[in-house]
């Protein structure tokens, strides 16, 4: 009896599995991006130039779905060069020793129509915490030229930079909550 359950389960996981679409992220219409409040006054916006991005869904709800996102920290960008050094060095992202800051979700919860709470693991610096972002479907269609199925996603959230090591000074010089903003077309294969 054991030997079926065993076979039968097996079975279900790969037909379930064989049915998983997988959608890579267009980087021309997609970016991942961040926002700091500066001297308890200003905000200021960076984003990483190089990611990639990829997700795994068998539900056209998307309600299944596996988001990975990786990002190049020497990539980083707030259009001041010497703040944009400073954030790459060993006080900062550490860009030299920690190359890639990399996101997974371990689960999708849906809240509305387009509204769903996505949990996973995020590694910033040899650091990885759970965290839970927000995220919308901001609608499908198909991509013009290919006729392919392409989606639209949003992803927000506040973490706390300290909890990845990421800067020493106190929260009246950078906040210690970080906004993060991720935007995104994916293309199906």
């Amino acid at each position: 009896m054991k030997k079926i359950a065993i076979l039968v389960t097996t079975i279900v996981v790969s037909v379930t599995s064989s049915f998983a679409q997988k959608w890579n992220v267009d980087k021309a219409h997609s970016k991942v991006g961040f926002t700091v409040t500066h001297l308890m006054l200003s905000e200021v916006d960076g984003n990483f130039k190089t990611f990639d991005a990829t997700i795994t869904s068998s539900k056209e709800d998307f309600t299944d779905a596996v988001f990975e996102l990786s990002a190049d920290v020497a990539s980083v960008a707030t259009d001041n060069d010497m703040r944009d050094g400073h954030l790459r060095k060993p006080d900062m992202f550490d860009a030299e020793k920690f190359p890639k800051l990399t996101f997974k979700s371990t689960s999708i919860t849906k809240v509305d129509a387009k509204k769903y709470k996505l949990a996973g693991d995020l590694t910033i610096k040899g650091v990885t915490k759970p965290v839970t972002l927000d995220l919308t479907l901001n609608g499908v269609g198909k991509n013009m030229r290919t006729q392919k199925p392409i989606a639209g996603f949003k992803l927000t959230g506040t973490i706390k930079r300290t909890d990845f090591g990421v800067g020493g000074m106190p929260s009246a010089v950078v906040s210690e909550d970080i906004e993060i903003r991720a935007v995104g077309e994916f293309g199906k294969e």
